[in-house]
């Protein structure tokens, strides 16, 4: 992971070396933290934050999901994700804003003694899948793992705990050959990668799976059904059957790490040509569009990086 000067930490901007935690943090022992994943493009009218205002929203809707109590107003939040880029001279980034349970109590159930801490760091990171897998397609597996569903933890929260069932998923398609795995549901319907959403494009129609479909609600999963809708293309959110994955006539990949990712085959089975095809090359252009200037911003998601 590269590195930056400093991480915003509990109000304040502070060298990165320094920013520690204490070994009996809760969220240490007990998973107990939400976080966002975010982007900062160096556009044509200068830095600006991907969807900010949305992923501030969903940090604090995860906090809501699980009760944590969080000491800073959503302003406050997105001021400090654009002063982290400011203070680290970052263009391109990644953003990791985290609200985390501190030292205090290793009861289960978190008590008054137990702090809410929340860090923000930024530092650059190119796509998640590799950059020659955005034009070339990676590989895939079908995880013999499933997706935790709302049944027993609220999946709409990006919370640090439900990744333990993302490692799973990544880790075993990594270690059998795999760039990445998809999760199915308890239906053994299509849910989504270990940390990305999906999508299938069959006869010229694009499905993706719906949030039953125990999948996080996409920031770009959004942006992505937006894009495509504003080309002309129909999207059809709907439980899909996994045997549809192997006779589709296109895959990719959603997420703020993976961006818009083509998928060339699943289990061995060539996507279509086994190549990028053209609907999805056709959506990567107008998302990295938004970032050269030749996709107008129409919905106002780019979201210039300020300092107060």
């Amino acid at each position: 992971m590269n590195t930056s000067k400093y991480i915003w930490m509990n109000g304040e901007m502070i060298p990165w070396e320094n920013a520690t935690v204490h070994v009996m943090a809760h969220a240490l022992h007990y998973g107990s933290s939400v976080f966002e994943g975010e982007r900062c493009y160096d556009t044509p009218n200068g830095r600006c934050i991907f969807r900010l205002s949305a992923h501030t929203q969903r940090l604090f809707d995860s906090a809501k999901l699980y009760r944590y109590p969080v000491p800073f107003t959503p302003e406050q939040i997105s001021q400090a994700c654009c002063d982290v880029i400011v203070e680290n001279d970052l263009k391109n980034a990644y953003i990791r804003p985290l609200i985390f349970l501190g030292a205090g109590s290793l009861g289960v159930v978190p008590n008054e003694n137990v702090p809410t801490d929340v860090i923000i760091g930024a530092f650059e990171w190119g796509s998640y899948l590799g950059e020659e897998g955005l034009t070339n397609g990676i590989d895939v597996c079908i995880s013999s793992w499933r997706r935790t569903t709302s049944a027993s933890l609220p999946i709409l929260s990006k919370a640090g705990g439900h990744y333990l069932n993302a490692q799973l998923i990544g880790g075993e398609a990594r270690r059998n050959g795999f760039a990445e795995g998809i999760s199915v549901t308890d239906r053994g319907t299509v849910s989504e990668g270990s940390a990305e959403n999906l999508f299938v494009v069959r006869d010229g129609m694009i499905y993706t799976p719906p949030l039953s479909a125990a999948i996080l609600n996409g920031i770009t999963r959004h942006s992505v059904i937006v894009l495509a809708e504003d080309l002309g293309y129909k999207v059809i959110e709907q439980e899909i059957p996994r045997e549809l994955l192997y006779i589709a006539d296109e895959l990719f990949f959603t997420g703020t790490a993976a961006e818009v990712t083509p998928v060339r085959s699943v289990d061995g089975i060539e996507v279509g040509k086994g190549t990028r095809g053209p609907i999805t090359e056709a959506l990567q252009s107008a998302f990295f569009g938004l970032f050269d200037g030749t996709t107008e911003d129409k919905w106002g998601w780019l979201d210039p990086v300020e300092k107060k």
